[in-house]
């Protein structure tokens, strides 16, 4: 599945949910399906700057693709995380970098967050638009 498609599915369901607080409960039951990073790997290099929480991201590249693995502290950013790598885990850099964001608008969800979780979120996918530069270099 492509990251367009995947996040035309994410846009889907999140419009068979009702309202904000249904929509809350989906993102943290995401972040509880979340396997999380073990304590080695949570290193202020894999930390994301600028959130409310800890947030930290780490990313593998394997067979021309990039696999990310994120944890956090806090149970809403941690769903908010899982949900970006559902999404870009698994392709490749160049798809990454071609990609866009446009689905967090779809789906309202900066308008539902504070402005220093909205922070968050715009951090986040910086980091991951990174590590496919920083990979895409090396490779």
């Amino acid at each position: 599945m492509t990251i367009k498609e995947k996040q035309q599915e994410i846009i889907e369901e999140f419009a068979f949910l009702d309202d904000w607080e249904q929509k809350y409960e989906y993102i943290i039951d995401l972040g509880k399906e979340l396997k999380g990073l073990p304590e080695d790997r949570k290193t202020d290099d894999n930390l994301i700057k600028g959130c409310q929480s800890k947030v930290w991201i780490d990313a593998e590249f394997k067979d021309g693709k990039l696999f990310f693995d994120a944890d956090s502290d806090g149970i809403l950013p941690k769903g908010i995380v899982s949900l970006l790598v559902s999404i870009y885990s698994g392709h490749s850099t160049q798809e990454i970098l071609d990609s866009d964001f446009e689905f967090i608008s779809e789906i309202g969800l900066q308008e539902f967050l504070s402005p220093s979780r909205a922070n968050g979120l715009m951090a986040m996918t910086k980091q991951i638009k990174f590590y496919a530069v920083a990979y895409q270099l090396k490779s």
